[in-house]
């Protein structure tokens, strides 16, 4: 299969914005299985801002922009170190690409994207895509980096679509303030009624909400792709996946004529 995997900064990084060691490591390693094992591999990652928040001390996420941009200067060159050191130690070659709205949004630049995504994994190596926060000052689309995932599936014509998220997947209320809620297994039609389910509210460091990870769903799913949220903390279970297992909740691709 082609998958693309988006893992968010809740994920990656501690409250202190600093590198979460143990997620990150158990990450590369079951991704770096999964490669061995004949799947293809993208990886939308988010974490620049909210590790570059967290090596430069900084108390919250800054809101002007030129800070931002300059936390996600500092924080892409130890996300991109981090993940290179320890997909080398598992003998993969990782590539960085960084994109801006004009790149998905204008058609050559769009398929230079394309034309480099395809290239990449003809040489065997493992894409990790960022939004480039480092000189965009208007965020791709919703403006969230489950929005570039959902980007990314469509021009790879990826098969899957799973978010990595701090929630195991889509509850029928906040299971964070309501004990009642409860999982929602599958989702087979994004109706007005799912999509109201979405919390526009991320995490600390991140941007996301769940309304990001449904508009994600709404794109994959409208060409023909699968998607799945499922909890970060956990990449394991990325098998149970793989194996047809339910594991958090599964979006449904549509039928697609060709």
């Amino acid at each position: 299969m082609r998958i693309v995997v988006k893992v968010g900064t809740s994920t990656l990084a501690h409250e202190t914005g600093r590198l979460n060691i143990r997620h990150i490591e158990k990450l590369v390693k079951v991704l770096s299985d999964l490669k061995n094992s004949g799947h293809e591999i993208i990886l939308v990652s988010s974490g620049a801002i909210g590790m570059g928040v967290g090596k430069l001390m900084l108390a919250k996420r800054p809101n002007d922009m030129p800070t931002k941009q300059a936390a996600a200067a500092i924080g892409q060159c130890e996300l991109m170190y981090t993940y290179d050191k320890l997909f080398s130690e598992c003998n993969h070659t990782v590539a960085q690409i960084l994109l801006t709205k004009e790149d998905v949004e204008q058609e050559s630049r769009r398929v230079n994207f394309q034309n480099t995504l395809y290239r990449l994994l003809e040489l065997n190596a493992l894409p990790i895509v960022n939004e480039n926060d480092t000189i965009s000052t208007s965020e791709i689309s919703v403006g969230d980096n489950d929005t570039l995932g959902a980007i990314v599936s469509c021009c790879i014509k990826a098969d899957l679509l799973i978010l990595l998220s701090d929630i195991e997947g889509l509850y029928t209320d906040d299971p964070h303030q309501n004990k009642d809620a409860k999982l929602i297994p599958i989702v087979q039609n994004l109706d007005e009624d799912i999509m109201h389910l979405g919390k526009d509210k991320g995490s600390m460091l991140g941007t996301g909400g769940m309304v990001t990870k449904l508009q994600a769903a709404k794109i994959v799913t409208d060409h023909g792709i699968d998607m799945i949220i499922c909890h970060g903390s956990k990449p394991e279970n990325l098998y149970d996946i793989l194996e047809g297992k339910r594991i958090g909740t599964y979006f449904m691709g549509k039928a697609v004529k060709s």
